[in-house]
């Protein structure tokens, strides 16, 4: 699940902000990439919040399917919602609860705003333009849609993916899917069926609630 939300965050969110420099001997970002990502960026803050459907297609270096999820993603401000098949995460903006269906389990933490993980609301800030080079691949035609391939490069090769391709509507301007590669070798593709992006959503959609829970066994780690 942590891989999954780990690439959801990685390409629904989307670069609200405005793309810097990366760090001096880390190589130059393609200035076609930056235009079209700060397109990108553009349409997306005009979005009151956001409502989007995805598909994850997880397979090996072979081509083997290992398995396949769905689902949708929520986000107003610093708040967001993930539910998958089994498993939800509800963060409020303060608190982050991961609710896992099978074991009828929340567990609770606290959001660090200092730490290295990859959140939705980090994406709002400047995490992007600082852990990767970005680069344009070129155009094609899918299904008469004209799209973007942009290639993503983490600067910090201690992580345990090396490329990430996002596929963007050249048209509107908005994600369509991306692809993740691990250095394992699995390949996590991700594709978003249907984006709202003023969806209306009220806070307590962002909230954990036992009482909805019958049974649940509380992991509070705050």
């Amino acid at each position: 699940m942590k891989k999954i939300i780990t690439f959801l965050v990685l390409t629904v969110a989307v670069f609200t902000a405005s793309l810097a420099q990366p760090k001096p001997g880390m190589g130059n970002s393609d200035p076609e990439a930056k235009t079209v990502l700060d397109a990108v960026s553009a349409k997306f803050k005009t979005f009151k919040s956001v409502q989007a459907k995805f598909s994850l297609n997880i397979e090996n270096s072979a081509g083997k399917v290992l398995g396949n999820k769905s689902g949708t993603v929520y986000m107003k401000g610093s708040k967001y919602r993930i539910s998958v098949t089994g498993q939800e995460i509800f963060c409020d903006g303060s608190n982050v609860s991961t609710y896992d269906k099978s074991a009828n389990e929340v567990t609770i933490t606290k959001v660090d705003p200092t730490a290295n993980a990859i959140t939705p609301q980090k994406l709002f800030t400047n995490f992007y333009d600082k852990d990767f080079l970005y680069k344009l691949n070129g155009e094609k035609l899918v299904k008469g849609k004209t799209i973007q391939e942009i290639e993503l490069t983490p600067i910090d090769k201690a992580k345990t993916f090396f490329k990430v391709l996002l596929y963007i509507d050249k048209a509107t301007k908005t994600l369509t899917g991306a692809k993740l590669f691990e250095k394992a070798g699995n390949r996590y593709n991700y594709t978003v069926s249907k984006l709202n992006g003023n969806a209306n959503m009220t806070d307590a959609q962002f909230v954990f609630d036992a009482k909805k829970y019958p049974g649940v066994e509380v992991v509070d780690l705050r």
